[in-house]
């Protein structure tokens, strides 16, 4: 008895064999670690790709609504994202619900989606248990971990210089005339020289910009007697894709199924008006498409004075004036005519609703041609599109949200208040 306990004893406080015990702990910790490292440089792999699949996709995704419905555009960033990441063995990483459109805020880092927006996308792709193509482990099934979850989003945003969307550009020379103000983020932009008279004040933040500050033409007291013009200078130049798109969207907002229709629009049958008839009031009917058709390039048409023409699109290929007062709301007036003055008026023409920059209202002239506006022109959220030369006099406190672009030459207004809007009650205007 003695001898067996001996014998026990002996065996409990033997350490022979005590490397191999602490080697298996040893290499099941190796082993862990390693199997959490393949797991973890595997996620990060996968994770990689959705990344590449979703940026693909949301650039896809802007690039298709330029000029197409938002399904569209979500079919042709799905169809990208299954290149990238075949449905067939991947699953469904990207699903028509995970691409949102909408706005991006820069500076709050917000994301508000909005449908029928062009400007930003937002693309969430993921593996995940509830799609069923979560990422399986290898090692770290021995630690509980069948599969990992992997999500990324992806934020796409169109870039469109804000002299394009409100602000006065011409491709040839810009011409300001005498005692402007331009308010706090105006511009004022042209792709060959700008020529400023004395006695304007141009706000903290505005921008006077060309190919080369130093070709603008002023008086020689110039950069004194133009308050604020030192600091508002710019270099810059800028494609107008803008005015190589006026074809298409004169032919737009006569087609339901185009970016450019408005919504506004209830039918896409026009009424056709006789051009030398009374155009009133009474002629146009809201939320329809107005034809005016004139034989030749001589023939004119007018807009009787006093008229207010809401939620309407008329297409003219007439030298189209507009008389006194007239007043354009949720209104698209699109002219095939070629004349310097396809889009003119004695005096008083208001583009867009007096609203203080509040969402909608806005109206658009596009052209072929050319616009002389001579007196008192008012724009509130209003757009001015023409492929030829625009001339205009603006009312003293007549422009709160303008954009004004030409394929030529712009001459502009003297004594008026350029009022700024950072693009609100600007939405329906045309971009490209």
């Amino acid at each position: 008895m003695a001898r067996l306990f001996r014998r026990t004893a002996g065996f409990a406080s033997s350490q022979d064999g005590a490397a191999t015990v602490f080697g298996i702990f040893l290499l099941a910790g190796s082993l862990s670690v390693a199997g959490l490292a393949l797991d973890i440089a595997n996620a990060y792999r996968v994770r990689t790709a959705l990344q590449v699949a979703g940026d693909a996709a949301g650039h896809a995704a802007l690039v298709a609504r330029e000029f197409n419905s938002p399904a569209i555009a979500r079919a042709k960033a799905l169809e990208i994202a299954n290149v990238h990441l075949p449905s067939s063995k991947y699953g469904d990483v990207l699903r028509a619900e995970d691409i949102i459109f909408g706005h991006w805020d820069g500076e709050a880092e917000k994301f508000e989606p909005d449908e029928y927006a062009f400007d930003a996308v937002m693309v969430s792709t993921a593996r995940a248990q509830e799609r069923t193509n979560s990422v399986g482990t290898y090692l770290l099934k021995f630690a509980g971990v069948d599969a990992l979850d992997i999500r990324r989003i992806s934020v796409f945003e169109t870039y469109r210089p804000t002299c394009l969307e409100e602000g006065i550009v011409g491709e040839e020379e810009v011409v300001v005339q005498s005692g402007n103000y331009f308010a706090e983020g105006f511009c004022v932009h042209s792709n060959d020289h700008a020529t400023l008279s004395s006695g304007n004040t141009f706000a903290e933040r505005t921008i006077i910009s060309m190919p080369d500050r130093r070709d603008i033409d002023i008086p020689s007291s110039g950069m004194e007697s133009n308050d604020g013009l030192a600091e508002a200078l710019r270099d810059g130049s800028y494609l107008l894709r803008i005015v190589e798109r006026i074809d298409a969207i004169i032919a737009g907002v006569q087609d339901p199924d185009s970016a450019y229709y408005p919504d506004y629009i209830d039918s896409p049958i026009a009424i056709s008006l006789a051009r030398n008839a009374k155009l009133d009031n009474d002629s146009f009917e809201e939320g329809h498409i107005h034809t005016i058709y004139c034989n030749s390039p001589t023939q004119k048409t007018s807009i009787h004075a006093g008229t207010e023409l809401n939620n309407v699109v008329i297409w003219t290929n007439c030298e189209m004036k507009f008389g006194e007062g007239v007043i354009l709301r949720n209104t698209v007036i699109v002219n095939e005519s070629t004349s310097d003055k396809s889009f003119n008026t004695a005096s008083g023409l208001q583009i867009g609703d007096d609203d203080d920059c509040a969402t909608g209202g806005g109206a658009q002239l596009v052209t072929r041609g050319g616009v002389s506006i001579p007196a008192q022109l008012s724009m509130f959220g209003g757009q001015i599109l023409a492929a030829g030369d625009i001339s205009f006099e603006a009312e003293a406190d007549g422009i709160q949200g303008a954009s004004i672009v030409s394929g030529g030459r712009i001459e502009g207004s003297s004594g008026a208040t350029m009022g700024f809007c950072n693009g609100r009650g600007m939405e329906n205007n045309f971009e490209a």
